[in-house]
């Protein structure tokens, strides 16, 4: 088997021991009777089952939106789209016992948004293929959360994600106003060099890959269309999104680790969902060639995943950067929130013939650290 095709085995096989827990458990409704919560002393009961759903699916939406040709994998996906179809009834029905906190306290903005970001994702599994009672029950608790506000920081485009995916799937009071605020204002916050800074004030951390980046593409590509200054922005917000991807592509070092600066290390490699992003949309940098970039993914994934601690005896991940770390966890940290690690597995929205699973290829630190030819890096100017 070509060393590409072992590589997508793999992170198939990552992405269903990290999605097997939450989505079987999910579908039965018995998620919030059996799945652990590790926190930092902070109760987070309340949150943390929407996390662990919005999150994961937001990474497994663009593989379950795409047949496989593989019979295998076809089979796979399939039982994994229907179990995500069951536990998306199980989160917003009223009467069911896993149903998610939708309409209490802050952090269901945050959830409900990734939420959000997975239909926009995998509009024909995750949207289409549910019951007209399931997809009324949907727009219902994603409108449940606009009776708070967002902070003024990257959660402006929680906000913005909710409304967008309301107006994609025909909800008519979808408000315009909460996707213009956060789109505007994160113009007015970006710094230069495909940096934006996290509100006022710049933050040395991952957000413009956890957060930013992301939803603004899924946001623009959207609703784009509907007013001129919105579409006037995707070119340059894509081009910034390369500039990222390339800066985090050269954060990879030769051994696969990355600099373990900022908050929400443990969301792992998470941190690379812009990197994964540009990889499904094709949309690389030039000078980035496909391989390279699974090449490094896949030795970041294998450093994290295999080491000791990183699931309980059950199998749900623990709270860690690198194994079980607990005291990396935040206050906002709780099992749930680990799921955003998912996030890494967007490129297996491509088929296996594409070149991002094709052949092998030196990353940029490799080349650089071992000798190699090497490129010039180069700022942004835009």
């Amino acid at each position: 088997m070509d060393v590409g095709q072992q590589d997508r085995a793999y992170w198939l096989a990552t992405m269903s021991r990290i999605a097997e827990p939450v989505l079987t458990a999910s579908a039965r409704k018995q998620l919030k009777a059996t799945m652990p919560v590790e926190s930092s002393g902070t109760e987070r009961a309340a949150f943390t089952h929407l996390e662990a759903l919005g999150r994961l699916l937001t990474g497994m939406a663009p593989w379950l939106e795409k047949p496989s040709q593989d019979a295998q994998e076809e089979q796979v996906r399939q039982r994994y789209a229907q179990l995500a179809r069951l536990a998306l009834d199980a989160a917003t029905d009223p009467t069911s016992p896993d149903y998610c906190n939708f309409s209490a306290s802050f952090q269901p903005i945050v959830d409900a948004a990734f939420l959000a970001q997975a239909l926009l994702r995998a509009p024909t599994e995750l949207w289409a293929k549910l019951d007209g009672r399931v997809q009324r029950q949907l727009l219902e608790a994603l409108k449940l959360t606009r009776t708070r506000k967002p902070y003024a920081n990257n959660w402006l485009l929680f906000a913005a994600m909710i409304e967008t995916a309301l107006y994609r799937f025909g909800e008519p009071s979808w408000d315009p106003m909460r996707i213009d605020y956060a789109l505007k204002q994160h113009e007015q916050w970006y710094l230069g060099d495909g940096l934006y800074s996290d509100g006022p004030e710049f933050h040395f951390d991952y957000y413009n890959s956890f957060v930013i980046y992301p939803m603004l593409i899924d946001c623009i590509e959207t609703v784009g269309e509907r007013y001129p200054d919105w579409d006037e922005m995707q070119a340059r917000v894509l081009k910034r999104a390369q500039r990222y991807a390339a800066i985090q592509e050269r954060l990879i070092s030769p051994e696969g680790t990355y600099p373990a600066v900022g908050r929400s290390l443990t969301y792992r490699f998470g941190v690379f969902h812009l990197l994964a992003q540009m990889a499904l949309r094709q949309e690389l940098p030039n000078a980035i060639a496909p391989a390279q970039v699974r090449c490094a993914l896949t030795a970041v994934i294998r450093r994290m995943i295999e080491m000791p601690g990183t699931f309980d005896e059950r199998g749900w991940l623990s709270v860690g950067f690198c194994g079980h770390q607990p005291e990396l966890g935040e206050i906002y940290i709780s099992t749930g929130s680990l799921y955003l690690c998912a996030a890494v597995f967007l490129p297996l929205g491509l088929p296996a013939d594409n070149p991002f699973w094709q052949g092998e290829a030196d990353w940029t630190a490799r080349k650089a650290w071992g000798g190699k030819q090497t490129l010039i890096d180069a700022h942004l100017e835009l």
